[in-house]
């Protein structure tokens, strides 16, 4: 028989690399599915299992019809002499020669697939799908004959997919890849230039670059942070025990705290090297807090109102702070939009450690404007939710944060940012 499927240079390169567990996150057309379809065909002729099982399974059952059905067909051969499958159209499901079957699912009956034991599952558009789907049903179904399972699909949000995107990001037994369309080649470019101009660039950013946050309808830095992830500028960041850590602060008491450690390095560049955040406490446990890093600390910023006494003491917090031996810097008290423009021409100069800055990098990912569902457009105002603390304290930064550079003034904040256009 004829051979039908000739992988590009990416599939072949997935294909050398594959683990028991691999999560591929791939831009649209980039031939994944037709890559995950005669992976199972290939091991379903060859594999010298009794009775081998395998599964496809997609958001619905009648999307693993439309989209999965006939690529099936079509690589095992079907019409072709010395075709070896037979094909059940009401079960929608391949039978080999060697007692081996491939059958198509769909993750929206859960049910269909309890009870069943496979060999190996790929999970096509995995973000459309509840995770249980996964750690309920199916990994069990693979524990007894050591099955496989291939994750494949684009981000829309942070759902299953991202989920298994982090998990087999720390783990050495899974395979993790990432592909992107300006960097695969696969598209031509007038084809992404044609696509770019008819979406939305948070649409864009998801669709073809892989971006796991730039389609939240109405978020601030979406499109910043992912240039930021593409630029390498997302990973691991050394603290520079030459340098000192700079803090900004966002106070609750009630709600959290939020602490950002940021590094000023030579040339402009911004270093988060490490984020806090806890919520019912008071300043005192902050500040055991920056002991226990252990950094050499520089400045410490905070918002304007550290200076309102409280009602039970007497004093404010700023000055309970200074007790403690925290001197902090006052942020000045411009309107939140201003500081949020702030944030967006500061952004290009960072670097954010991943793993010790994982939450804030998310709260700075989630930040968005309010929709008025009613109106159907966007209020010229962030939600306030769990985001809030995280991205105000670094709104503090971009704002607050004073380097004494020869030549400047003294007054002159980091990212020179003016509201009020005047001259600096």
């Amino acid at each position: 028989m004829e051979e039908l499927y000739r992988p590009r240079k990416h599939q072949a390169a997935i294909e050398e690399n594959l683990a028991r567990f691999s999560v591929l996150v791939c831009h649209r057309r980039f031939g994944k599915t037709v890559l995950s379809v005669n992976r199972l065909i290939r091991q379903a002729r060859e594999t010298e299992m009794t009775d081998w099982r395998g599964a496809y399974i997609a958001p619905l059952y009648k999307q693993a019809k439309a989209v999965v059905w006939d690529h099936l067909k079509h690589f095992c051969g079907v019409g072709l002499d010395g075709c070896d499958v037979k094909f059940n159209e009401s079960e929608l499901r391949a039978d080999f020669k060697n007692g081996s079957r491939i059958r198509l699912f769909g993750a929206n009956n859960p049910d269909s697939l309890r009870g069943l034991y496979l060999d190996a599952v790929v999970f096509d558009e995995v973000a459309q799908m509840p995770y249980r789907v996964w750690s309920e049903v199916v990994r069990p179904a693979l524990s007894d004959r050591r099955g496989w399972a291939l994750f494949i699909g684009t981000p829309q949000g942070k759902n299953a997919l991202y989920q298994l995107w982090n998990r087999a990001g720390a783990d050495e037994d899974w395979f993790t890849a990432m592909y992107r369309a300006s960097e695969t080649g696969v598209l031509h470019p007038d084809e992404l230039d044609a696509a770019r101009r008819e979406m939305s660039p948070e649409e864009y950013e998801q669709e073809f670059e892989c971006s796991f946050t730039a389609a939240i309808r109405g978020a601030y830095f979406g499109g910043l942070l992912g240039d930021l992830e593409r630029e390498g500028r997302v990973g691991a960041v050394p603290v520079d025990p030459t340098m000192p850590v700079h803090t900004a602060w966002d106070l609750g008491m009630s709600d959290s705290t939020s602490i950002w450690f940021v590094q000023a390095a030579p040339g402009g560049e911004y270093r988060a090297v490490d984020y806090y955040e806890a919520s019912g406490e008071g300043l005192e446990h902050y500040a055991k807090v920056l002991d226990a890093k252990g950094y050499k600390y520089g400045r410490h910023i905070a918002p304007h109102d550290i200076r309102v006494r409280e009602l039970g003491t007497g004093r404010s917090r700023l000055e309970t702070a200074m007790r403690l031996g925290i001197r902090f810097d006052i942020c000045p008290n411009i309107p939140v939009q201003d500081g949020i423009n702030a944030v967006r021409q500061m952004l290009p100069r960072f670097r954010f450690d991943a793993g010790r800055c994982e939450a804030g990098i998310d709260a700075l990912r989630h930040y968005r404007r309010e929709f008025n569902d009613r109106a159907g457009d966007f209020m010229p105002r962030p939600v306030h939710d769990w985001t809030s603390h995280a991205v105000d304290a670094f709104r503090y930064f971009a704002v607050g944060f004073r380097e004494p550079t020869r030549g400047t003034r003294p007054d002159r904040t980091a990212n020179d940012y003016n509201p009020f256009g005047e001259a600096s």
